[in-house]
């Protein structure tokens, strides 16, 4: 009976033991991530079109944390650890970024940045002007697609070519819309100016609710999508993955 005892301490000991190594290993796992989260990389999901084509509703994507150094709204959860950004690194014309709305300095947008502090920004019929110069844009292919509500959707496509080279594709429904002729904004020191691809449908720097970026608002910026599911299906419904995922887009890297 004595040795039954001592044998039943002994596994009610290995089970304690298994337990708490089980618990430790999943808070490891936790501050790992946290790490993570905050210094390398950070997944972010496309909740509208005013990217689109280059993103569209239903893209999950990483965003590194590195890209321009750390500032507050870079750091979970706003920590206010440090005042201004520290390793520091400007982004540069044409970069897809992920930046806290400076309204409220907690929505995420994300948006291309097309001008750099000191720069003179317009849009005339629909053609972004730098610095009194029109940037180069070719005509290419309709781009259609559906939208949420299934409905087919042609619109002009155009291939933008910044100064430095970076070229992407932006969308135009007209020529005419109500934020294709803009003032000219001046770029104001430590700001950035950030507009949508698709221009005619989306809420950039050209509004005044959103307006110059600040440097101390930047995130990050995007690098690649690592999923992509038709608008509509989230990312929880895993049974609707198989006829949902676009293939296509998995590991596509982000210009």
């Amino acid at each position: 009976m004595g040795r039954a005892k001592i044998q039943g301490k002994g596994t009610a000991k290995r089970r304690f033991g298994g337990l708490w190594d089980t618990v430790r290993t999943l808070i490891y796992a936790v501050l790992a991530a946290l790490v993570v989260r905050t210094v390398a990389i950070e997944p972010f999901n496309i909740p509208s079109g005013s990217m689109i084509p280059t993103l569209l509703v239903g893209d999950y994507l990483f965003v590194s944390k590195y890209a321009y150094g750390y500032s507050t709204y870079s750091l979970p959860w706003n920590l206010t650890i440090f005042d201004g950004r520290i390793l520091d690194s400007p982004p540069e014309r044409g970069d897809v970024a992920v930046f806290k709305l400076p309204s409220d300095n907690e929505t995420d947008y994300i948006k291309r940045i097309v001008g750099l502090p000191g720069d003179r920004i317009q849009v005339l019929r629909g053609v972004l002007h730098i610095n009194g110069t029109p940037v180069r844009r070719e005509r290419v292919d309709d781009y259609s697609y559906h939208d949420r509500y299934g409905r087919e959707r042609v619109l002009r496509q155009y291939r933008e070519t910044l100064p430095n080279g970076a070229s992407y594709m932006t969308l135009d429904a007209t020529p005419t819309g109500g934020l294709d002729d803009t003032q000219i904004f001046t770029v104001p020191p430590d700001h950035y100016f950030a507009m949508g691809d698709n221009r005619d449908n989306s809420l950039d720097s050209r509004v005044h609710s959103v307006g110059f970026i600040p440097a101390e608002n930047l995130v990050g910026r995007a690098e690649f999508i690592f999923h992509s599911l038709e608008d509509g299906t989230s990312i929880g419904e895993v049974w609707n993955w198989p006829g949902a995922t676009r293939d296509e887009r998995i590991f596509k890297a982000i210009d």
